[in-house]
């Protein structure tokens, strides 16, 4: 994934970039990045953040670089922010977003003349540095960037560093969000929008699907306006985003207080059944309250989320020892576990390997039943659009492993479509096979219509691929 934040500010901008794009530390792993300009032109830093968090990496950074307009990212894959000469002349970009047909632009770029790319470990080119090399074959930045949203598969939103000010673009349709914060003498851009509560600033706007804007000390003028149609991605709400974020003005953890509670109405587990609901640290903990408050089963924390020394989501890159890692934090509380009919809810399940482990871990604790409760549906495709996992295959999700263990092989997008709907005999052939394989006493999904209630967006404005495989 990854966060982009940029500042514009009459005095100094390196405390607000500093830890407005620390804010951003939940969304990416691999490295990190600011950029500024003042007076003494442009200056950069990059790091590491793999192993320690952005804070320590960047404080000595913040203390000897000077600008009064910076951007800075997280990010999970490419090193950024990079700086740029070209003939609109010097400027910094980074980047969110994913490039599915990199190698066809970048045979396009070439064949128009001569231009190269710098290679990252593993031969990949940068796709922030390509997403430049686009919005460089137009005059002007604005035609660039409009022409970089149109060319990309994908989705693309971009943070341009210019000496008179930070061009800011959502991606097209809107998949990732930007929104703009306003204090005296300053103005921000940002991904998370309570980046900049803490700093003093107050949330001016979000920026449409595809609007482009240019931030100066002085206000927010728009170049491009946006486009009707909007996909934003709902997994940002189920998963990546903070519980402090709001996009499209809804909290991220009120809409999981109320997937919680429609799950609750649905599913009609009452204390009869089980005796406590807990959610998976952090992230399915909001839907486990909802649950709660609404089947009045009491909520409890049967295990903790060690922090002191992950204060971050540090995750290696080898999965056994992400699984091991998620493990490790998790601290059981054995008086909570033991003899206790547990219902438990987590995000998602996308491998499995995770919650499996999760489970036989309060089996071990003590606990009598285990049941599982993810907070989305069954994730039958990889996303196309946001770089969410690194899967090498969709054979990786267990939704789809088992489907073609259930089917005897690979299976076509209608047979899909028919374990995508939790009316069919399909859908309950799969998740009973989950829930033997991963020993969980019994498994309900949330259905993908009470996800979108719980939302209370427009289906049409919200990206659902990775459940349905609607484009």
């Amino acid at each position: 994934m990854g966060g982009l934040f940029g500042v514009a500010s009459k005095g100094d901008c390196l405390f607000d970039l500093f830890f407005g794009t620390d804010y951003h530390s939940h969304l990416g792993t691999r490295r990190a990045g600011m950029a500024v300009y003042g007076e003494n032109g442009f200056d950069r830093a990059i790091h590491n953040i793999e192993n320690s968090p952005f804070r320590t990496k960047f404080d000595k950074d913040m203390q000897e670089m000077k600008g009064y307009l910076g951007i800075g990212c997280i990010s999970d894959y490419e090193p950024q922010p990079l700086i740029v000469r070209s003939h609109h002349g010097t400027f910094a970009i980074t980047t969110v977003g994913r490039i599915n047909n990199a190698a066809e632009i970048t045979e396009q770029i070439f064949q128009r003349g001569n231009a190269h790319f710098l290679e990252m470990s593993g031969g990949d080119i940068n796709p922030t540095e390509l997403t430049a090399a686009i919005i460089n074959q137009k005059l002007n930045l604005i035609d660039g960037i409009r022409y970089a949203q149109e060319l990309i598969d994908g989705s693309v939103s971009v943070l341009i560093l210019t000496p008179k000010g930070i061009y800011a673009a959502r991606d097209r349709l809107g998949r990732t969000p930007l929104g703009i914060g306003h204090k005296e003498d300053a103005f921000c851009v940002s991904f998370e929008d309570f980046a900049y509560l803490n700093l003093g600033y107050h949330t001016e706007r979000e920026l449409g699907p595809g609007e482009v804007v240019i931030l100066t000390p002085d206000g927010v003028k728009t170049l491009a306006a946006p486009g009707k149609d909007m996909k934003i991605c709902t997994f940002l709400w189920v998963y990546y985003g903070y519980p402090s974020s709001s996009y499209e003005g809804l909290s991220v953890e009120k809409m999981r207080y109320r997937s919680g509670e429609l799950m609750a109405g649905r599913d009609q587990m009452d204390s009869s059944q089980i005796d406590t609901v807990a959610g998976v640290p952090d992230s399915g903990l909001a839907a486990a309250i909802g649950y709660s408050n609404a089947s009045g089963v009491p909520f409890s924390r049967p295990f903790i989320k060690y922090t002191p020394t992950w204060p971050r989501s540090f995750m290696p890159t080898i999965q056994s020892k992400r699984n091991l890692i998620a493990k490790m934090k998790l601290i059981p509380v054995h008086d909570l576990i033991e003899g206790k009919r547990l219902l438990l809810i987590d995000d998602s399940i996308v491998r499995g390997t995770q919650l499996g482990e999760t489970t036989e871990f309060l089996y071990q604790s003590g606990a009598k039943e285990v049941h599982i409760r993810p907070a989305c549906p069954p994730i039958l495709f990889g996303c196309k659009y946001l770089n969410f996992s690194r899967s090498s295959s969709e054979m990786d999700l267990i939704a789809r492993r088992v489907i073609e263990k259930l089917e005897g092989g690979p299976v076509t997008d209608e047979v899909l479509k028919e374990y995508a709907d939790p009316e069919t005999g399909r859908y309950e052939n799969m998740l009973e096979e989950i829930r033997k394989e991963l020993n969980f006493t019994s498994l309900r999904y949330n259905r993908l219509d009470d996800l979108i209630e719980a939302t209370g967006l427009p289906r049409e404005k919200l990206c659902t691929y990775c459940w349905d495989g609607r484009e």
